[in-house]
């Protein structure tokens, strides 16, 4: 397995970093303090970037787009959509994660569709803009606890969907937005599916935008979904509650969302090393790549500690996308990836910030937005500590119920 960048997506890096460099940073500082503002400057650019991503099924560019697995001969190496998006996320993380997640037809809903719809839906919600809808008050870490119903109106063909769901990524602005309802409680983890809701739809009612730490760019909704009816085409996946395979389905989509959101992490973790290092040097602090950390500067002893982790960071989130493009099962490589890349990137930014003083916790320059930033992608797409939990039930051959 060759993890280098595979020379056919250098242009796509070099692309992604450009818009990185000149759009994203000069703007980042802005949509920071004007929380809840809409990034204009993305209408054109997200038009730009849906051809960036080789491959892409639901159109997606260099954002969290769609992916998806596509079957191959078994003996064909291939570096696809999941590989290409994932380069394209750390360029543009790397300008600015809340504008990322800001861009239209990028939201973490299209990597649902992506992922699971059929032919006919690929093409009925192509070139729109999806968010997704997980998270609720009972249920947050523990997605298999969702309280939201969905229940079958044989008399219209429809579904009927009754709950609550926060934290949604873009649910303001999304075209529209994925959610997750069981069909029958009583069955547990089961009886989960996605519904794809069109963002007018009148039984969807936004209830508020929250305020966050960081991704300030990128509004942060909750809905009420009251009576809210769905065509039955809507549904991805299967009708049946199929009680042998689980949850399978659905969790199908996090295989491939996870490695796109270790990927934003390793975008946000380099730009923190890159500034970081530039202030060292400014500083007379050289670091030595031939000498022994121990016999260099404390702060340059520091600062390749972090870059040993962010490289691990990479390389597994490498990993995980290049076995997705392969078909191979990733399941354990995606928990690996997001769990260190979210990690180390928490970690590194914070001690950027105190490495470099009074000039990393203010506002001159943009590490101390970038170690506010950096929270979320420790907790969403699963947080670090279930990830740690779905990695040790995988080595330990336990199920849920036996370690929780």
């Amino acid at each position: 397995m060759n993890l280098e960048t595979p020379k056919k997506f250098l242009p796509l890096v070099g692309q992604a970093h450009q818009v990185a460099e000149e759009i994203f940073r000069p703007v980042s500082r802005k949509y920071d303090q004007e929380e809840h503002a809409y990034p204009r400057e993305l209408d054109m650019l997200a038009a730009l970037l849906d051809g960036m991503n080789d491959g892409s099924d639901m159109g997606g560019g260099a954002g969290a787009g769609g992916v998806r697995r596509q079957e191959g001969n078994g003996d064909e190496i291939r570096n696809g959509s999941n590989m290409s998006t994932a380069l394209g996320i750390m360029e543009l993380c790397w300008g600015d994660v809340g504008l990322l997640l800001s861009m239209p037809r990028q939201g973490l809903g299209n990597s649902a569709i992506a992922s699971v719809a059929n032919d006919e839906q690929l093409e009925r919600f192509r070139g729109k803009w999806a968010a997704m809808a997980i998270t609720e008050p009972e249920a947050g870490s523990d997605s298999a606890a969702i309280r939201t119903t969905a229940e079958y109106d044989e008399r219209t063909g429809e579904y009927v969907l009754n709950g609550e769901k926060i934290y949604v990524t873009s649910g303001e602005r999304a075209d529209l937005v994925v959610v997750w309802a069981t069909l029958d409680r009583s069955k547990g983890r089961a009886a989960i599916k996605s519904f794809v809701v069109e963002r007018s739809n009148p039984g969807m009612k936004l209830d508020r935008l929250e305020h966050k730490l960081g991704i300030r760019a990128s509004d942060t909704a909750a809905f009420i979904l009251d009576n809210c009816r769905v065509p039955r085409e809507n549904l991805l996946g299967s009708p049946e509650v199929d009680v042998k395979r689980g949850f399978a389905g659905v969790m199908q989509t996090f295989d491939n969302t996870r490695p796109l959101v270790a990927a934003m992490a390793v975008g946000l973790t380099r730009a923190c090393l890159e500034q970081t290092k530039e202030l060292l040097a400014e500083a007379g602090v050289e670091v030595d790549y031939d000498k022994p950390a121990q016999s260099q500067h404390a702060a340059a002893a520091e600062y390749l500690s972090m870059e040993a982790d962010y490289e691990a960071a990479r390389l597994l989130t490498m990993e995980a996308t290049w076995m997705a493009d392969n078909s191979k099962p990733n399941s354990l490589q995606a928990s690996y990836a997001k769990a260190k890349a979210g990690r180390t990137c928490v970690d590194v930014a914070l001690r950027c910030v105190r490495l470099c003083g009074a000039r990393g916790y203010g506002e001159e320059l943009l590490l101390e937005k970038w170690a506010r930033d950096g929270k979320i992608l420790d907790i969403f797409e699963g947080t670090q500590q279930i990830q740690l939990l779905i990695i040790a039930r995988q080595l330990l051959g336990k199920s849920s119920q036996e370690l929780r």
